[in-house]
């Protein structure tokens, strides 16, 4: 992964939430959705939402490594799930602007932020290390190792932790997007 500095990586951590409200406002401006938009963009963002709950009802945060579920596949499932719903809304909303938007804000703010974070995970488990070279950051790997099937059932889905983790936000968030297209796509066609 490119290494950023710290304080640019600490200065996007900041300014990601609030990002993400101008990110809405240009979502909204240039969304330009079809039906066959939309039929081909949403399966691919609901594959994200997918991972995104599984990854979140895994995670107990600063408490335990999380290793199991997709975590013995890639070390950041909650940031592909991320980046696949961010390409479904590019596809769904049928603009080429969008989707090199959503790729920008992953690699100048997103990166950094797994930057950080992992040398946030270094401190406070020192078994990460060994983890860290055993997993892929991004890309996933189709099975994990045989030695982590048993870490698989280490870290199981619990509807406990996707709630206290609030990933139902995303879900929320993704569902008031897809009304806008579909409210977008009705304007158009009535």
């Amino acid at each position: 992964m490119i290494p950023f500095p710290k304080p640019y990586a600490d200065a996007v951590a900041r300014l990601r939430v609030p990002s993400g409200f101008l990110i809405v406002i240009v979502f909204a401006w240039f969304s330009r959705p079809t039906p066959l938009s939309m039929a081909i963009g949403v399966p691919l963002s609901l594959l994200g939402l997918a991972l995104r709950a599984w990854a979140a009802g895994c995670l107990a945060k600063n408490q335990q490594l999380a290793t199991g579920g997709p975590y013995a596949y890639t070390r950041n499932p909650l940031y592909i799930g991320t980046l696949l719903v961010a390409a479904g809304l590019a596809v769904a909303s049928r603009s080429i602007g969008l989707a090199v938007l959503f790729t920008a804000v992953f690699l100048l703010v997103y990166l950094p932020v797994i930057q950080n974070e992992e040398q946030h995970l270094r401190k406070i488990f020192p078994e990460y290390a060994e983890y860290a070279e055993r997993v892929p950051a991004l890309i996933p790997r189709l099975a994990p190792r045989p030695a982590q099937t048993r870490e698989n059932n280490s870290n199981p889905f619990r509807i406990g932790l996707y709630l206290k983790n609030q990933e139902f936000q995303a879900g929320l968030g993704f569902l008031a997007g897809m009304l806008f297209l579909l409210w977008k796509i009705w304007k158009t066609l009535g």
